[in-house]
């Protein structure tokens, strides 16, 4: 029985071990640039750590098993306990960052790059963008290069600088075996219209908006400049003033956070009169693990896989963890649910009892000098905002009272403050309000035409319901003199802080940036199954479009096969062609049951054939010849290479066998 050095292959040397590192680093990586930056950082931390620690000797078995148990418990609770999609590549990333510590052999390795070929697979259930597919082509093209050395080094094969290219070479040629195949399984075979299952969800959700809104929450959504979603308008553009992207509607109010009332969002939509503007436009909205889908206020009809709720919300019935595109149409309302019943009108007015004295206080006594004249109450809550308010998002967190807090103490805040503050005053003093969450504003790709709506542009407004119109829109945020508008998003990034920090003089090299990511989502990631059978349509194909798309698979399919085992076949083949004819005359012998052993030279072959006929004689002083060609140290005689290979071709082996 082989001892376990023999089944491990020889120990790696320095420089082949370097190779499987960096390969596995290479791999390694994009997974680590998608996870949060505290668990990247820490696993890195770790992967260097190991690597450093068993370069030498590998560590001892109760060493790995505490940095394993070490590793995984620090992994689950970051992530909360719950086993979800980010949990599980982080632990994939984890195993690859400790996997060095058993590397010693030529089978540990190969077992490494092995695993580390799974990471840029899982990174694809974080991010399918093309910074990621970039990233992980080149960690599976070094992985081959890596792989290719193994085999030269346990082959005792020297290396050289052009070794180092007959590798290269060696890996892209395998690249090109699969990629036509590859190609035309993304183009052709059939996509199913919805997956049959679904990936686990994330332990921790991608930004984006919540059912609720809580002072001082939205911190971090503000400062996060991702992308939320694009929009390109056909025809009329909205004014920034329309520029309203409408979300989640909030109605209850518990003295500190707002809610949505699902029962409200249960019924059926209001009913709403619209305007004679109406704007055209595609929405592409980014992965989020909600289920809110974001329109221009109002969208006129829920797109296919949404439904309106009473509130003229979208949502879609699962979360929406790819991107997805809608073609709509929005207009603002003239009336807006101008019969409101009076369930709704209660629950529009509702406010916590034992908070907020002041304000309650304040909106009795503009009720009580306004009379019924609900317009003049909000023109005058507007008013002071305009007058006294500043706008930062620098606030200190608030206390029981927030809204007396922020109306007469601090009168500071962002949208969230305002929106609040502002509903209560409009519920206090008998007017039925609500909050409403979303995205304002927008910035325009001149490159693409096209408008980019980043997570930092989400907002919080107010809604008031007035005799004869129903819901009319009020934005007390922008309602703040410009004079006092202090501690914004773009004061922070001219400053150097988050995301956008020191930033703000490539704006041009983002939106280049924006529009690649764009047509890769167009391109790529928007390639689904009514794009497919588009293409089919515009092939003129009219038959069933299952049918058709199985059929040109097939052909592509055949057709990608038949190159690459062409290709095979080719790298198998001996390009040399005195190699080749040789070759074929020791088929030819063997055919006759006089060919050679795998482990007898040429010329012995020939001597023991010499005498037994004619042509085994002559065989002598061919392959005598043959050898000295192949072997001899002098300048191959053009004229004499041919001669050979003539030669060789025409011989046959005896009673004239071919």
């Amino acid at each position: 029985m082989p001892s376990t050095d023999a089944r491990r292959g020889p120990p790696l040397d320095a420089a082949t071990r370097g190779w499987c590192y960096a390969a596995a680093a290479a791999c390694l990586l994009p997974l680590l640039l998608q996870l949060p930056r505290a668990t990247a950082f820490a696993i890195a931390l770790c992967a260097l750590a190991v690597a450093a620690l068993s370069w030498r000797r590998p560590l001892p078995w109760w060493l790995r098993a505490l940095l394993a148990l070490a590793v995984f418990g620090t992994m689950f609770a970051a992530h909360g306990f719950a086993f979800a999609r980010d949990t599980g590549c982080a632990l994939l990333a984890a195993m690859l960052a400790l996997k060095p510590s058993e590397t010693v052999h030529v089978r540990d390795a190969r077992s490494l790059l092995g695993f580390a070929l799974f990471a840029p697979f899982a990174t694809f259930l974080l991010d399918q963008g093309p910074l990621s597919l970039a990233l992980g082509l080149v960690g599976a093209a070094l992985a081959l290069l890596a792989l290719l050395r193994l085999a030269d080094f346990e082959a005792g094969i020297e290396r050289s600088r052009r070794g180092g290219w007959r590798r290269l070479r060696a890996a892209f040629g395998l690249v090109g075996v699969g990629l036509p195949f590859a190609l035309a399984a993304f183009w052709l075979f059939p996509r199913l219209a919805a997956p049959l299952w679904g990936t686990p969800g994330m332990s921790q959700a991608r930004p984006g908006l919540s059912e609720s809104m809580t002072p001082s929450e939205w911190v971090d959504l503000l400062s996060d400049d991702s992308p939320a979603l694009r929009v390109q308008f056909f025809g009329a553009v909205p004014a920034p003033m329309q520029r309203y992207w409408r979300g989640y509607t909030l109605w209850d109010f518990d003295g500190r956070s707002w809610t949505r009332a699902r029962w409200i969002d249960a019924m059926p939509p209001a009913a709403v009169t619209p305007s004679a503007t109406r704007w055209d436009y595609q929405l592409e909205l980014e992965p989020t693990d909600r289920q809110q889908v974001v329109a221009l206020d109002l969208p006129l009809a829920a797109p296919e896989g949404t439904a309106l709720d009473h509130d003229y919300g979208l949502a879609t019935d699962r979360p929406l963890g790819e991107l997805r595109r809608w073609r709509m149409q929005s207009s603002a309302p003239a009336t807006f649910d101008a019969r409101m019943p009076d369930a709704i009108r209660r629950a529009a007015l509702q406010l916590p009892a034992g908070f907020n004295p002041r304000t309650r206080e304040l909106a009795e006594q503009w009720r009580r000098e306004a009379g019924n004249d609900d317009a003049a109450i909000v023109r005058r809550a507007l008013a002071m905002f305009h007058d006294s308010f500043a706008y930062t998002l620098a606030v200190p967190l608030a206390g029981r009272n927030a809204v007396d807090e922020f109306l007469f103490d601090t009168r500071e805040g962002y949208c969230q403050h305002f929106s609040s503050a502002f509903v209560v005053l409009m519920r206090a003093a008998g007017i039925p309000a609500r909050v409403v969450t979303g995205y304002a504003g927008g910035s325009y790709n001149r490159i693409g035409g096209y408008w980019l709506v980043r997570r930092s542009d989400a907002h919080a407004w107010a809604e008031v319901w007035l005799p004869g119109r129903g819901w009319v829109r009020e934005d007390p945020t922008a309602a703040v003199s410009p004079e006092r508008v202090y501690d914004t998003l773009a004061d922070r990034a001219a400053a150097g802080d988050g995301v956008l920090g020191g930033m703000g003089a490539f704006g041009s090299v983002f939106e280049v940036g924006d529009w690649m990511r764009r047509g890769w989502n167009d391109f790529v990631l928007g390639f689904d199954a009514n794009r497919q059978r588009n293409l089919l349509r515009a092939l003129h194909v009219d038959a069933d479009a299952d049918r058709a798309l199985l059929a040109a698979f097939a052909a592509a399919a055949l057709l990608a096969l038949a190159w690459m085992a062409w290709r095979v076949a080719r790298e198998q083949r001996e390009r040399d062609p005195v190699l080749r004819a040789w070759h074929a005359l020791g088929k030819r012998y063997a055919r006759r049951g006089l060919g050679r052993a795998a482990h007898e030279p040429a010329e012995a072959w020939a001597r023991r054939l010499n005498g037994s006929s004619p042509e085994a004689s002559a065989l002598l002083a061919l392959t005598t010849r043959f050898s000295e060609w192949r072997y001899a140290l002098h300048e191959r005689d053009p004229r004499r290479t041919r001669q050979l290979l003539r030669e060789l071709r025409a011989h046959r082996p005896p009673d004239g066998e071919r």
